[in-house]
């Protein structure tokens, strides 16, 4: 069994509006979302031994201020993937990681989360994840392979999903 933890960039800086979509940084909000996320993703979901990320300036922004201390190995097709580029990605992870987090954009974050869950396994996280996967959002798959390379869609179930404002209510839509 694999572990995948998915994390969504935080908010995103849209002050300067000169800055191509790449480059864009984390406002404030987004900032507190990352530090808060993090701390969480430390806690939850297993031994996370690397993370797999778009190189986006806000995913690394949000690498940052989570203060995750991992392995990161930056993937230039992982900047607004799809899905099916996002488990090809994870394909290629080391077998010796039995849990490796992924960080980076929708809408194929929320898409690789629902692509991942085995029919049956629709439970509430999947529903919460269909409804919504909004930045700093982190969801954790249990994943019913042994080989990374054995990963393809409907293999694993959502077993944890949060949102910054599930621990903060300061940080949820209601409060910009």
């Amino acid at each position: 069994m694999k572990r995948l933890g998915i994390f969504r960039h935080a908010k995103s800086d849209w002050d300067d509006m000169s800055l191509r979509d790449f480059d864009r940084g984390l406002n404030e909000r987004g900032q507190r979302g990352a530090a808060l996320m993090g701390a969480h993703i430390a806690e939850h979901g297993g031994d996370w031994k690397s993370v797999v990320a778009s190189p986006a300036e806000r995913v690394k922004r949000t690498l940052e201020f989570s203060r995750l201390d991992l392995p990161v190995r930056f993937e230039e097709t992982a900047y607004l993937a799809d899905a099916s580029t996002l488990i090809r990605l994870l394909q290629a992870c080391n077998d010796s990681e039995d849990a490796v987090l992924m960080a980076g954009h929708n809408p194929g974050m929320q898409e690789l989360a629902l692509d991942l869950v085995a029919s049956g396994k629709e439970d509430t996280h999947f529903k919460d994840v269909m409804r919504k996967f909004p930045t700093a959002a982190f969801a954790v798959l249990e994943l019913d392979i042994d080989s990374w390379a054995d990963l393809e869609s409907g293999c694993g179930a959502i077993v944890h999903f949060a949102r910054p404002r599930d621990l903060d209510p300061d940080l949820g839509p209601l409060n910009l």
